[in-house]
């Protein structure tokens, strides 16, 4: 069974290619998929079927998606190079890069992190979460590089599991935001619900949802002549909702340098630094790292603590912008 998806273009939006304004839209919709959807003559604009992904959108044109729903049972295993910081024969610890989806969704079926597991450890892993999932414990956003857990067997899966629903696994993520958060240090505890206006999107609701709650701690403000303004914080998960720090910090009116769905989709700045702004534009996704994981060991039974260093984009702003005040 297929389903349509439409969208109206903004004015932020006016002359984008289509390709790139669906996939970043649409959750876990490749680029490549979309080509396939108009060769197919799946998507429209302004009813009319589209011949080019590099076709230029312009503002107030309707478009309709129609996402062909494939039944996939079994994954296809992927060659794919992992970044394993740790591995024992119960579980293992990967560094997940940016743009890798964790497990298939709509539109990516081969190019996810449960393809490259397939791959590598075939039926070497837990199996509690179906056949799509194998080993996938939790998971982190596309564009959101960083530490996962991955479980080799259905006892450990069930101990880590255990452990993620009693919020005594510790997550800390190093993250760039726009502005200053005030207080500087505190905790954000809301009901957390998708967007009724955007499907694609979740939302703070004061009625329904599942509770969210980040600590965050504000490390340093930068403040720089032709620089917006700019803080690095620490934000410290007790819940593992979907999209959570990207909601919360929307809800406390900030976002992620790099993160177009729930921030400016199209930045402008009268005067800018130029050596600030290309490596702006170099940030591939969100300036948002999974860095420290800690949790008991489910067979060791000992706290183990993981941490890794921050992706070359991001650490590179990050030096840039500490060269900068001093």
């Amino acid at each position: 069974m297929n389903k349509t998806i439409k969208f109206l273009v903004t004015k932020n939006n006016n002359r984008c290619r289509l390709d790139v304004y669906l996939s970043k839209e649409i959750k876990d919709l490749t680029r490549s998929y979309i080509k396939k959807l108009i060769e197919k003559k799946q998507i429209k604009i302004n009813k009319i079927s589209i011949l080019a992904p590099s076709t230029k959108i312009k503002t107030n044109d309707k478009i309709s998606v129609n996402i062909i729903q494939v039944n996939k049972n079994h994954l296809i295993p992927k060659k794919t190079i992992l970044d394993i910081i740790y591995e024992d024969k119960d579980i293992l610890v990967i560094n997940k890069p940016k743009g890798m989806v964790v497990h298939p969704g709509a539109g990516n079926f081969e190019n996810t992190l449960a393809n490259a597991l397939i791959y590598k450890y075939k039926k070497n892993l837990s199996n509690i979460n179906g056949n799509l999932r194998p080993g996938i414990v939790h998971r982190i956003d596309k564009e959101t590089s960083g530490l996962l857990v991955v479980a080799k067997n259905n006892f450990s899966h069930s101990k880590l599991s255990k452990q993620f629903s009693e919020h005594t696994i510790k997550r800390k993520y190093k993250c760039l935001i726009w502005g200053v958060v005030r207080p500087l240090k505190g905790r954000i505890e809301t009901l957390i619900t998708r967007n009724k206006k955007n499907r694609q999107l979740m939302c703070v609701s004061e009625l329904n949802g599942k509770k969210a709650i980040t600590n965050y701690n504000t490390l340093r403000v930068f403040n720089i002549k032709d620089v917006p303004k700019i803080s690095l914080v620490e934000c410290e998960l007790e819940t593992g909702r979907t999209h959570q720090i990207r909601v919360h910090l929307n809800y406390k009116g900030s976002s992620l340098l790099g993160d177009y769905k729930y921030g400016k989709k199209n930045l402008k700045f009268k005067k800018i630094n130029t050596k600030f702004f290309e490596k702006l534009s170099n940030l591939n996704g969100q300036a948002l790292h999974a860095q420290t994981l800690e949790f008991l060991h489910p067979t060791q039974k000992k706290w183990v603590s993981f941490k890794v260093d921050l992706p070359k984009d991001f650490k590179n702003l990050l030096n840039l912008l500490n060269d900068l005040s001093s």
